[in-house]
Formats: structure tokens, C-alpha cells, sequence
């Protein structure tokens, strides 16, 4: 048990909240339609279906792409940029389930290891401020902008100041961690590049592309047949390769679905919702950043958003909790659980490198991102 809970911390910490949170509030028949099943089964859908494209090497492109880039420098903003971008599409838990798994790939055959965590700590901040540019960007993001009833040309408009900001700011992180290495040159392991695609799975990788791209339609088009989506999922991989179950990250998804009930439960609680309410208004960029260290920023966002006037404090708030702890952000949860998984004996030394990386960033936007939070949306 103990080896369990230094290996996954979160999941623990997930699960008495969850089972606190049925204390506080006597769970009911709408418990389980609270839960976001709609994030859960997304999440599910690409934890399976990008292990199957690394167990089939369907990374290939991507890292015969990074073999061009000569430094760790131009490297670094490949990877990190890579996040920071697709996040606004794919939403910045899946942008990080691709990029940091090559990531870790691409150091360990350049010999570069000890670069790993800085970077990944890179990406976790490129993916949380480069998804809340788009309304479907993260979870949180979707939920609000479609409570909200705001467009999304408005939705893009004020949340762009933070997205090129922080742009600016990750490339001055990247240029201060490699002043060093001037004119320095990497090279891939070559094992990594002479990979072949095996002529006899070829069935099994056009059906995780093809998966893959529905997916991606089902995240961008926000439809409701998702949950047939799920299930296609599930029986093209019965029919293809069923032992791709055995490798999903089932943990992650229970740490997620015990967040849920925790934020559900408390969301319903009289008591609660009635501190809430005389507390929040006014104050919802802090409240939004300091709950979200309790309970993350996707719960946070369910508790707090019937309790707020001020839209955009809300929101920029959720936007920058992920910066100041690992459980700030659901994202950051999944960054810690892909690292862990290659490195089970150093999770230690992802929590700190993040702290002092994100803490970095957060103090230097958190200032400005409260008296832009006064520009309201409407």
C-alpha cells in the first residue's frame, strides 16, 4: 500500500476526497448525471488509442521531423510549440498524452535525460495557456464558454492577450535553460530512426489512425453521439489487437472520476453553496486559482461558476491555477502520471522541477492577469 501511494499519490488523494465529499453531502440519484462522463470518456477513448500508436510506432513522422532540428534549443521549441498549438484543438490533456511520451523519447535517445523534466515542465505550462485561446482548448474552457452564451469570436478575443503573453514568456524560458549550449549540436539514436512499420500490422494502424481522427471530430464538433464514439473505440479494438486494454492508464481515469464526485457532492451542499455565495462575487480570479488547488481547475469550475458575476475573473483564474501546483490543473495530473509510468522511482523529482518551473511563470502572470480580468466579456 505504501509503495502504491508513493507511486501514485494523486489517486489517494482523489479517492478520500471523493469518499469525504459523500459525508459532506449524502450522495442521491443525480450523483452519477453530475459526473462529466463526456471528459472521462474523451480521455478514455485517447489513453487507448495513442498507446496503440506507440506500441505500433506511429510516432514515427513526428520523430523523423524532430531529426532535423540540430539542438536541444531548436528542439525544445519544436516540442514545447508543438504542445502550445495543438492544444488549442485537441484540448491540453491530449496534446500532452502526444507530445510528452515522444518527448521523452526523443532525450533519451540524444542522450539528454537530464533535460526531460524541465521540459515537460515546459509543455504542462504550453499546454494550459495555449489551450485557453479556443473555447473547446480544455474542459474547463468548454464548460464555461457554454454556460456562458458568449461567441467565439469574443471568447478568443479576450483570452488572447494571455495566449500571446505567454507565448512571448515560454520562449524567454526556453532561451535562459540552454545560454549555455551555444553552437552545441544533438543526435538522435539512430535505432529511433531505422524503425520500420511491420507489414503484418498494418490493419492495426490504420484503424487507430482512423480512430484518431474521429476522435479529434468528436472533441472539435462537441456532438453529443460521443458516447457511440466510445463504443466504436471499443469494438474496433476488440477486433484488432484486445490486449491494448491491458496497457490503458485506468488509474488516471479513476483519479479524474473520484475529482468529479468531489466537486459534484460539495457543488450540492446547501452549506456550502451558501458560503459560496457570499463569498465568491467579487473575488473570482483568487477564489478561481485557490480552490483549484483543493479540488483542480475542471471541479473548480462546475463549483464556483453559479456563484460568480464576473465571467472573465472566473475564467482567467481556472486559466492560471494550473501554474501553481500539480493538482491545480487535471493536465498537469496527466503530464505527472505519463512520467512516472517511464520513471516510477522519480516522482519526487517531477513535483519539484514543476513547482520551480510553474511557480517561475506564475508569479510573473498572476499580477497582470487580475486587472485583466476586469475586462468583462459582456
Amino acid at each position: 500500500m505504501i509503495k502504491f501511494i508513493k507511486k501514485d499519490p494523486m489517486l489517494p488523494v482523489a479517492l478520500a476526497a471523493a469518499v469525504i465529499s459523500l459525508f459532506i453531502t449524502p450522495p442521491d440519484r443525480t450523483l452519477l448525471s453530475k459526473i462529466d462522463w463526456h471528459t472521462l470518456g474523451t480521455l478514455f477513448m485517447m489513453l487507448t488509442v495513442l498507446e496503440g500508436f506507440k506500441q505500433e510506432d506511429l510516432f514515427l513522422p513526428l520523430i523523423r521531423l524532430s531529426s532535423r532540428f540540430k539542438s536541444m534549443v531548436s528542439l525544445s521549441f519544436f516540442l514545447i510549440f508543438g504542445v502550445f498549438f495543438t492544444s488549442m484543438f485537441v484540448t491540453n490533456d491530449v496534446s500532452l498524452i502526444i507530445f510528452v511520451p515522444l518527448t521523452i523519447m526523443l532525450f533519451r535517445g540524444a542522450g539528454r535525460e537530464e533535460c526531460i523534466l524541465p521540459v515537460i515542465s515546459m509543455e504542462n505550462i504550453a499546454a494550459i495557456r495555449g489551450s485557453l485561446l479556443m473555447p473547446f482548448g480544455s474542459p474547463q474552457n468548454l464548460y464555461l464558454y457554454e454556460q456562458s452564451g458568449t461567441d467565439a469570436l469574443n471568447f478568443m478575443l479576450h483570452m488572447s492577450p494571455l495566449c500571446i503573453s505567454s507565448a512571448a514568456l515560454l520562449s524567454v524560458f526556453i532561451l535562459i535553460m540552454y545560454r549555455g549550449e551555444k553552437g552545441k549540436k544533438i543526435s538522435l539514436d539512430p535505432s529511433l530512426l531505422n524503425k520500420e512499420w511491420k507489414a503484418e500490422y498494418k490493419k492495426r494502424r490504420i484503424a487507430y489512425m482512423a480512430l484518431f481522427l474521429m476522435i479529434l471530430a468528436v472533441i472539435v464538433s462537441r456532438t453529443g453521439y460521443w458516447p457511440a464514439a466510445v463504443a466504436i473505440v471499443v469494438i474496433t479494438v476488440c477486433t484488432v489487437n484486445i490486449k491494448l486494454f491491458r496497457a490503458v492508464d485506468y488509474v488516471l481515469l479513476l483519479t479524474f472520476l473520484c475529482f468529479f464526485i468531489f466537486s459534484s457532492s460539495v457543488s450540492s451542499n446547501p452549506v456550502i453553496g451558501g458560503f459560496l455565495n457570499d463569498h465568491v462575487r467579487g473575488n473570482e480570479y483568487f477564489w478561481a486559482i485557490g480552490l483549484s488547488q483543493i479540488i483542480s481547475n475542471v471541479p473548480a469550475s462546475i463549483v464556483l461558476y453559479p456563484f460568480t458575476d464576473n465571467f472573465a475573473g472566473l475564467i482567467y483564474g481556472l486559466d492560471t491555477a494550473g501554474l501553481c501546483s500539480l493538482i491545480g490543473s487535471l493536465a498537469s495530473v496527466i503530464n505527472y502520471r505519463i512520467y512516472v509510468r517511464s520513471y516510477p522511482k522519480k516522482g519526487k523529482d517531477f513535483i519539484k522541477v514543476f513547482t520551480l518551473i510553474s511557480w517561475a511563470f506564475f508569479v510573473i502572470v498572476v499580477i497582470p492577469g487580475f486587472f485583466l480580468s476586469r475586462w468583462r466579456f459582456f
